[in-house]
């Protein structure tokens, strides 16, 4: 099953995608679909017929996120070219709402850097309230996976040991299209991700790298904090960031960046400088 936020009358909207077909439902977004819903099995056939995905705009798949988790250094390929050594821990940093565009929005370079970095990273969507739970019962509170591309501004990143300042900045992070239920993609495994700055194969991996898995880190992060539906995990970035080839990279007014999971979908974004309209100017689905 896959499950959209869409913009309607100023708004947004819950959704059920079937095909290119967009079945409205009465939620806002997925987000409150999901602490609505005990069982997502219960909407195979919800939602009236709607428009097709070409009629709407798809808004991040969760708008407003209670919290944005991120991990970093959790992809084998990763860790090693960046020099490090493999952790014991995740490496925990968080974004806010703030931060998220849809999958199709313009992406708003920040005009006090000229470092800013693509991350290609699988999204997971906790879908029921979960606290100091087994891997196992972590696994049950995924509600779903989704692509995201942790856009991050690296000379603020490295001010200073903690990297919040430079992974948070306003319209930097595409979300979406949709999230898909985690029997539709084998708990996402071993999935293909990939990321494209104007067509050229910037990374390429497959999920089976993670250090950590999606049950892991949610078990883990619950032992924390009690996580609640609709709060969002971005589970890391694999090799072959800007900043780690030499040259380094970093993305450019104009160039459009594109992120692919394989079996969930894919974000496109065009970069624009901020201040330049209002970052949502591309709405298609």
């Amino acid at each position: 099953m896959r499950l959209a936020t869409i913009r309607v009358d100023g708004g947004t909207r819950a959704a059920r995608i079937e095909g290119d077909r967009v079945h409205v439902l009465p939620h806002p977004d997925v987000a409150a679909l999901l602490a609505d819903t005990g069982d997502l099995a219960s909407l195979a056939s919800a939602g009236r017929p709607g428009p097709t995905l070409d009629d709407v705009g798809l808004a991040p798949v969760v708008p407003r996120p209670g919290k944005i988790v991120c991990v970093g250094h959790n992809y084998r390929t990763h860790i090693l070219e960046m020099g490090h050594e493999l952790p014991a821990y995740p490496t925990l940093f968080a974004k806010f709402a703030t931060a998220l565009v849809g999958p199709f929005d313009h992406i708003r370079l920040p005009d006090v850097s000229e470092c800013v970095d693509w991350e290609a990273e699988l999204a997971l969507v906790v879908g029921s309230p979960v606290r100091r739970a087994t891997p196992k019962e972590a696994a049950r509170a995924i509600a779903g996976f989704t692509v995201a591309n942790d856009v991050s501004v690296r000379d603020w990143q490295r001010r200073t040991p903690q990297w919040l300042q430079g992974k948070t900045f306003d319209a930097t992070t595409p979300l979406g299209p949709w999230l898909v239920t985690p029997d539709e993609v084998d708990g996402a495994a071993d999935l293909t991700i990939s990321c494209q700055v104007d067509g050229e194969v910037k990374q390429m991996a497959s999920t089976a790298d993670l250090l950590f898995g999606p049950a892991e880190l949610v078990s883990y992060l619950s032992e924390i904090v009690t996580l609640l539906p609709g709060d969002v995990v971005l589970t890391g970035t694999p090799g072959g960031v800007g900043v780690a080839r030499r040259p380094a990279e970093f993305l450019r007014p104009g160039q459009t960046l594109t992120t692919t999971v394989e079996g969930i979908g894919t974000c496109e974004n065009r970069c624009v400088r901020d201040g330049w309209g209002t970052g949502v100017e591309h709405t298609g689905g």
